[in-house]
């Protein structure tokens, strides 16, 4: 057993010394294999017995002997090591190659990255950029997620959050719907087709904001994701209540209009997350969407 004195430290450099010598079963050749002289190999294994409090090896003389626990702990330390250079090589495979993965809702890597990734790989050519598009919260660690783009508070627990930017949410239609519906009062779109999300900020808020209160909000679809939310809106089907991230580029390239000035204030913004101490790869990667988020 660990003594109290020990028990947080993990002597890894005697465990590498002492999987040698049970190796090699001669504190010689384990010191040749490794890089160390003899007697610092026996100094190790001295200080691994002292640590655990049990002899790992019988001597008798030049010749050694490892005891039932120095065998079982032998087995047990050549698996884990093993197991740790396989996680280093993988480690480096992915560095070497490149790849970055990124998880982020589906409307944000339709409606904001898509368009902004050949930029990307223009700039940052030895950068392999995965995105697994989900509207779960990924648990970044157990999925191989190097980072993500996430909408919230920023308090994610155990991650690194930079913030990215806010949004207003107004109504926004495909320009037709205007004179189809003659929307020139906000009140008008109580007699237009109204495309409801899963959102916060809802068509009620929006109303009483715009100074119409006391008013039943017309029915019509429910779509539970932006993607799908815009993509009726963009096909003449309603008029939603479009975030200022996901709706910009479909409003300066006239695929979408805002009618109306009133906007909302959005109650969470987005995020950058990502575990401390990321690769240079990753870092990489938070600065140009840093970037490009100021820019939108």
């Amino acid at each position: 057993m660990i003594s109290g004195h020990h028990k947080k430290i993990l002597p890894l450099r005697a465990l590498q010394v002492f999987e040698a010598a049970a190796r090699h079963q001669n504190f010689t050749a384990a010191g040749q294999d490794i890089g160390v002289t003899q007697s610092a190999v026996s100094r190790k294994i001295s200080e691994l017995e002292a640590i655990i409090g049990v002899q790992l090896f019988r001597r008798s003389g030049p010749n050694l002997t490892l005891t039932p626990v120095g065998r079982a702990l032998a087995d047990r330390v050549s698996y884990v090591l093993r197991d740790l250079q396989h996680a280093c090589a993988e480690a480096k495979s992915a560095a070497d190659t490149g790849i970055v993965t990124l998880s982020m809702l589906p409307s944000v890597a339709s409606k904001w990255l898509a368009p902004r990734l050949g930029q990307f790989s223009d700039q940052n050519p030895q950068i392999d950029l995965r995105i697994s598009a989900s509207r779960n919260l990924v648990d970044l660690e157990a999925e191989s997620i190097d980072g993500a783009i996430r909408y919230g508070l920023g308090d994610w627990l155990g991650l690194e959050a930079t913030w990215l930017a806010s949004e207003t949410v107004q109504p926004v239609c495909e320009p037709t719907l205007v004179k189809k519906y003659n929307l020139s009062t906000p009140s008008d779109l109580l007699n237009a087709p109204l495309l409801h999300a899963d959102l916060a900020e809802d068509w009620a808020t929006w109303f009483t904001a715009a100074g119409i209160s006391d008013t039943a909000v017309p029915r019509g679809p429910r779509l539970g994701d932006d993607t799908a939310l815009l993509q009726a809106a963009l096909s003449g089907q309603g008029v939603a209540l479009g975030r200022s991230i996901l709706v910009a580029d479909d409003l300066d390239r006239g695929r979408l209009v805002a009618p109306f000035e009133e906007k909302l204030d959005a109650s969470y913004s987005y995020w950058f997350v990502c575990p401390p101490h990321g690769s240079e790869n990753i870092a990489t990667v938070k600065d140009w969407i840093v970037q490009a988020f100021e820019l939108a």
